[in-house]
């Protein structure tokens, strides 16, 4: 059975992917800050608990994954504060930074020789922001274009061995990412996307051919919508 890596499965587009991976005869690690085993009712899930804003204990899970010969990793945990540049707390910034440009860097690193002797795959959920330049996005859209060119190189690096590298790049989605947002996706379902379609297209990618790679893959909703939250 193979083993496979995801962060941020406590909730939204990271438990969803846990659920397919699971349901596709994976052994998962669910990596977030309040993951537990009653959440996930399998016995091939394992949680490992751990802040991936901060670096100590960051590289305290880059350790225990070390020795789980791990087949795929995906990047999924993140969030988002979307203000003006000037109003954003310093550590907001690099606590953002740290979370989703950082963390999966340096989870890359641990893992990588096995996902290369593995022959596997590494998934970066980034963000449909990382293709395009919005306001009261910049350090969001920074860390997830990072985050983008950081799979373009390593897949270049890394071609000959096997390794699929591939970049997600969702619209809005509905989850819990935006909950501390002063705006969510719309509650039409032609103006958003689910966590399950992230989970499909995690599927697709991992069904096709291994001889080709799906590097970018971006997903839209039909139409656009967006709903301000009350005061």
């Amino acid at each position: 059975m193979k083993t496979a890596v995801v962060t941020g499965a406590s909730r939204g587009i990271g438990q969803a992917i846990c659920l397919r991976l699971l349901s596709l005869g994976y052994r998962v690690i669910g990596v977030s800050r309040t993951i537990h085993q009653e959440l996930y009712e399998n016995e091939h899930f394992m949680p490992l608990q751990a802040d991936l804003s901060k670096e100590d204990t960051t590289l305290l899970a880059c350790g225990m994954l070390k020795d789980k010969s791990v087949s795929i990793l995906i990047n999924c945990a993140g969030f988002g504060k979307f203000e003006p540049h000037e109003e954003l707390n310093p550590q907001t910034i690099t606590q953002m930074s740290f979370l989703n440009l950082t963390a999966p860097m340096l989870l890359t690193n641990a893992l990588l020789r096995d996902l290369k002797q593995n022959s596997g795959y590494l998934i970066n959920i980034n963000s449909i922001e990382a293709l395009r330049a919005s306001k009261f996005a910049g350090v969001y859209s920074a860390t997830k274009a990072g985050l983008r060119a950081f799979s373009d190189a390593l897949f270049e690096e890394t071609r000959k061995s096997g390794l699929s590298v591939c970049n997600i790049n969702p619209d809005m989605t509905q989850s819990s990412f935006y909950d501390a947002l002063r705006f969510e996706p719309s509650q039409n379902q032609d103006e958003k996307l689910l966590g399950s379609d992230i989970a499909d297209a995690v599927e697709h990618i991992l069904k096709m051919r291994k001889g080709a790679v799906v590097t970018d893959y971006t997903l839209r909703s039909l139409n656009f919508g967006i709903s301000k939250k009350k005061s």
